[in-house]
């Protein structure tokens, strides 16, 4: 039986404290038809991150010359996992606050063809260390997201998520500096299915976050502006439908 790709992929930059410790709490055998690889795109470090990242068994790393921006290493974490013929691909912060041994968990509603598009919701499972500012920014992210699709959503900023195939061929992040809430608002208004799945989350010990409130602020909210204000043609939505009812017959057929 033909096994499935599933491509665990980690933006970082500046991560040589923490890398090692994500990538080896990955399951590199979660399932008996899954082939699991990690990949890591390296924006544009300083350190040692990359040295850390191979010396703890990382299949693939992609550098960057220089700092592009989270939204630039997530856009093309999602396209290296397409040319490495990945069936699944899991995104986590190389920070070491998302646990990595839940992955299975994460994927398994994209594995069993419920969903196209998951996230690790820490707001439906359990948060140890936030503080009480970060809580209040997650939340109101979070709500306009919420908002803007019309749909309940408990956790819109996580650092933990899983792609089918074919939502990572046409997600768009329209923005260098970050995807959290762009990335969301494209796949979701074109149709793509998601859920969220509980995880359990521990602030980082380790290491510095790149977000600063006011940069956050002036970066992202004109990108979600301008992501809600590009037209969704309907034809195309009918299209990737269509196409993920092939791909979802496929699957079942495989199994």
């Amino acid at each position: 039986m033909h096994k499935k790709k599933l491509v665990v992929f980690l933006p970082a930059h500046n991560e040589e404290g923490n890398i090692a410790k994500v990538i080896s709490r990955i399951p590199r055998e979660p399932h008996p038809d899954w082939q699991v690889e990690v990949l890591v795109i390296d924006d544009g470090s300083t350190d040692g991150t990359v040295e850390e990242a191979k010396a703890a068994g990382a299949e693939h790393i992609v550098s960057f010359a220089r700092n592009r921006g989270l939204g630039a290493a997530v856009r093309e974490g999602l396209a290296s996992c397409v040319r490495l013929g990945a069936d699944i691909g899991l995104m986590i912060d190389a920070d070491n606050e998302y646990p990595a041994e839940e992955i299975p968990n994460v994927v398994a509603p994209i594995w069993e063809g419920r969903s196209d598009y998951t996230m690790g919701s820490r707001f439906k499972g359990s948060i140890r260390g936030m503080r009480l500012h970060r809580r209040l920014g997650n939340y109101c992210f979070t709500l306009l997201q919420a908002l803007l699709l019309r749909r309940m959503i408990w956790d819109g900023q996580s650092g933990m998520r899983g792609f089918s195939r074919l939502a990572m061929e046409h997600a768009e992040i329209i923005h260098d500096y970050n995807y959290a809430q762009v990335l969301t608002l494209n796949l979701v208004r074109k149709g793509f299915r998601m859920e969220e799945v509980p995880i359990t989350y521990q602030v980082r010990q380790q290491g510095e976050s790149f977000i600063k409130f006011n940069k956050y602020m002036t970066n992202v909210l004109p990108a979600v502006w301008k992501e809600m204000r590009r037209p969704v043609s309907r034809k195309r939505v009918a299209e990737l439908k269509k196409a993920r009812a092939v791909a979802l017959r496929k699957v079942s057929m495989e199994k």
